[in-house]
């Protein structure tokens, strides 16, 4: 079930002014104009008037700004608490035009939409309710308003409308593949939040956002780890936001996959790789230097230089008992705890530098310490975990590229069988390619020649073939 926000104070007065206008929309003689939704599960077409934009509201609800409404707690409880108020309307007309990212700044394409409008006029419909709730075009109204347009054309959905057809049209139009603005990456995954907490199957969610059903179980884990991480990062009344990670998109989504394919080999390792790869998130560094961060990449590069007031407490280990057997174990993943309890220090950290509290003073001071060096030790630790990638590359770019031309040779003989059963094989190429092939294999002899210096079977047979051939 969605959130319920009541009706607005002018409801009875939209409701008058929408069923006047449907009814001489009914009695018109030229072309009426509809608009299709999918209204429960079937398509509707509703008919289409004008609605002076004063007397609409922006809808509380709407998914497009779900993420950004934290950006000031105070003016989210309020707009909670009397989402009709003049002050809470305001509230969600800042965030419609704001950057996703930065609601506080101002959205370049809210501006090339008001552009449009200026220019275009509307060319699509909006969607309200009967009540004057806007359903769908809550940033075209802005829009309209600041142009100083006084009417907007809109759909109008039946009078039994209720908050959840609300909040289902609203997704449906929105995941229309023709739709130009689609939502901010943290209002996409609370959608398919909603929806499977609805119960729904995670292969009809992923049908709905034309998605694949991992890319679905994926964005459900990452959304489930950002909650994590706010929760975490409580410090006082500050913490982090979820529109705080508006822009790590790729970075999140190559961390899962990442955590994924270690947990397959090690629970432990990819706990520690999670959360140390969450810290140089919340540190801000750029994907390829995230991708750097392994297991092993505290232990070898970056507890050296952590400043002491980083480095988390030895904490001893507290037994577990096993009901029934009278004996009791250690719990594993020490280096999980320790890298979980430093991913928390920055986060912390983070919550009380981006709060920008000028009345935090001292606090905020020691933050913005903590933050900066644990940013500066983080950077340190990237630059030889960078070469050392580097080398590994080097080592296994060889190797590489001479398994993927086995996997083609493999290739090369199903199709030369396909080939020769369709009668439709050019065997003069055919010979000349045999003949490049001979003439790369003697150069990767002569190399190997010069390279290794201790061979085994492998590359000796490779000498020993090329050495027969020119004999």
């Amino acid at each position: 079930m969605g959130e319920e926000y009541g009706r607005p104070p002018l409801a009875d007065k939209n409701r008058t002014v929408v069923e006047q206008r449907l009814a001489e929309v009914e009695r018109g003689d030229g072309v009426r104009e509809t608009l299709t939704v999918e209204w429960r599960t079937q398509p509707l077409h509703v008919e289409v008037i004008d609605m002076p934009v004063e007397s609409l509201y922006f809808n509380p609800g709407t998914h497009r700004i779900r993420a950004q409404r934290s950006l000031d707690p105070d003016q989210d409880r309020s707009l909670q608490q009397a989402p009709w108020a003049k002050d809470s309307q305001e509230y969600l007309r800042q965030l419609l035009r704001g950057l996703p990212a930065d609601p506080r700044k101002r959205d370049p394409d809210f501006d090339e939409l008001k552009e449009s409008l200026r220019t275009d006029r509307q060319k699509e419909p909006g969607l309200i309710t009967r009540d004057g709730i806007i359903v769908n075009g809550n940033t075209r109204c802005v829009a309209l308003k600041e142009l100083g347009v006084t009417n907007m054309r809109v759909g109008v959905l039946p009078a039994s409308c209720t908050w959840n057809d609300i909040n289902a049209v609203e997704l449906a139009l929105q995941l229309r593949p023709d739709q130009r603005r689609n939502y901010s990456y943290i209002n996409r995954l609370l959608a398919i939040e909603e929806q499977h907490l609805l119960g729904r199957p995670e292969a009809d969610i992923a049908r709905e956002f034309r998605i694949r059903t991992e890319t679905c179980r994926q964005d459900l884990w990452i959304l489930s780890c950002l909650k994590e991480l706010i929760e975490r990062s409580q410090d006082g009344k500050q913490r982090l936001r979820l529109l705080d990670f508006e822009k790590q998109q790729e970075k999140l989504r190559e961390l899962y996959r990442r955590y994924v394919r270690e947990s397959e080999v090690n629970k432990d390792d990819a706990e520690t790789l999670k959360e140390l790869r969450l810290a140089a998130i919340a540190l801000d560094f750029s994907k390829t230097d995230v991708r750097l961060i392994e297991p092993d990449f505290r232990e070898r590069y970056l507890d050296v230089r952590l400043p002491e007031d980083l480095q988390p407490q030895e904490a001893e280990p507290i037994a577990v008992s096993i009901p029934g057997l009278n004996r009791s174990f250690k719990p594993s993943a020490p280096k999980a705890a320790q890298a979980k309890s430093l991913t928390d220090m920055i986060l912390k950290a983070k919550a009380v530098v981006t709060a920008e509290d000028e009345s935090m003073g001292e606090r905020a001071a020691s933050a913005t310490t903590i933050y900066s060096a644990a940013r500066q030790a983080f950077e340190d630790a990237l630059e030889p975990a960078g070469k050392d990638a580097r080398v590994r590359k080097r080592k296994r770019a060889a190797p590489d590229r001479l398994t993927d031309a086995c996997q083609d040779i493999e290739q090369c003989i199903t199709d030369l069988t396909l080939a020769k059963a369709s009668g439709s094989l050019d065997e003069e190429a055919f010979d000349e390619a045999v003949l490049a092939l001979r003439e790369s294999l003697t150069k990767l002899a002569v190399a190997s020649q010069r390279s290794i210096k201790a061979p085994g079977d492998g590359v000796a047979w490779l000498r020993e073939a090329v050495r027969k051939e020119a004999v």
